[in-house]
């Protein structure tokens, strides 16, 4: 069977367009990947949000400790003033809702007879504790709307690559491996490529994995995703990169291209979805796609966005 431009049967005695194939099936793959690092982006925002929501519950905990020991002690208070005959039978208040309980006591006669730091006090945790309260709401309301994001952008990135792999699936098996043969990369020695330090050995590590297969959201030890490559690279160096292509592309000082050294980060596309390191030489290793793998290629294979140097 072959195919159209648009991916369905032709007459069976037309050839089929290689190339055109192969654009599409690209175009699939960097859609798939598109969706992938935005579901990588919204991991990272879902993990703040979770720290974001731990801290809150934490300090609203703190709060509600600090508010009901101030209660306490209005409680002392008014008890000591009724016992001294300042209070008189009218004034059993205690209410358990904390406005209320500062209603009660604005109209009662004995308020004028407290410390006046106490109760400021007792209005300043309650408006405190409402904070936190309305916060940590927020911040578990974010976290559901994010879990839906996450799940519509895998929902995207795996229909887009099913696509592409039906696709590839509709040609003949020749024509199938001279497609992906053009993808397969380049060989090359890590020790030839002058390079030194972190960069030496997040260059090591990534030459190591060529030829491992690309699998969105991967990160090792045997598939990886772009920005899962170039995150394990890295941390053989000890630096810390998120798994993200766009976040790493904030993660250190941004290089003009006319500057790039062996070791820099290379981003691809706008807005920013790919990311590789640079090898020297006009190349790059990178996780490329689901067709190619972890594989060396051209600096200029994809349209250039940026350059950073980590740590």
């Amino acid at each position: 069977m072959t195919l159209s431009i648009s991916g369905t049967p032709t007459p069976a005695q037309a050839e089929p367009d290689l190339e055109t194939v192969k654009a599409r099936v690209d175009r699939l793959f960097h859609e798939s990947e598109q969706a992938a690092e935005r579901y990588n982006d919204a991991e990272l925002e879902l993990a703040e949000l979770d720290d974001d929501l731990t801290s809150l519950e934490a300090d609203q905990s703190r709060q509600g400790d600090a508010l009901a020991g101030v209660r306490s002690d209005v409680r002392d208070s008014l008890i000591q003033q009724y016992q001294s005959g300042s209070l008189g039978p009218t004034g059993e208040l205690l209410s358990s809702d904390s406005q209320g309980f500062l209603d009660e006591l604005a109209t009662m006669s004995t308020v004028a007879g407290l410390q006046d730091s106490l109760l400021a006090e007792y209005g300043d945790e309650v408006e405190a504790y409402d904070i936190r309260k309305d916060q940590t709401e927020e911040r578990r309301a974010d976290i559901e709307e994010l879990q839906a994001k996450l799940a519509e952008e895998k929902k995207t990135a795996d229909a887009k690559l099913a696509e592409a792999k039906e696709l590839l699936s509709q040609l003949e098996a020749e024509q199938r491996a001279a497609l992906l043969s053009r993808d397969a990369g380049r060989p090359i020695d890590a020790s030839a490529i002058p390079a030194s330090g972190r960069a030496a050995e997040a260059i090591k590590y990534a030459l190591a994995q060529v030829g491992d297969a690309y699998v969105w959201g991967a990160m090792g030890p045997n598939a990886f995703d772009c920005s899962g490559l170039t995150m394990m690279a890295y941390a053989q160096a000890g630096v810390s990169l998120p798994h993200s292509s766009r976040a790493q592309y904030g993660s250190g000082a941004h290089v003009a291209k006319s500057d790039l050294q062996p070791g820099d980060l290379v981003f691809y596309y706008s807005p920013i979805s790919h990311v590789g390191i640079y090898l020297g030489n006009g190349l790059i290793v990178h996780a490329a796609n689901p067709g190619a793998g972890v594989k060396v290629s051209d600096l200029d294979e994809m349209p250039y966005a940026g350059a950073v140097r980590p740590g």
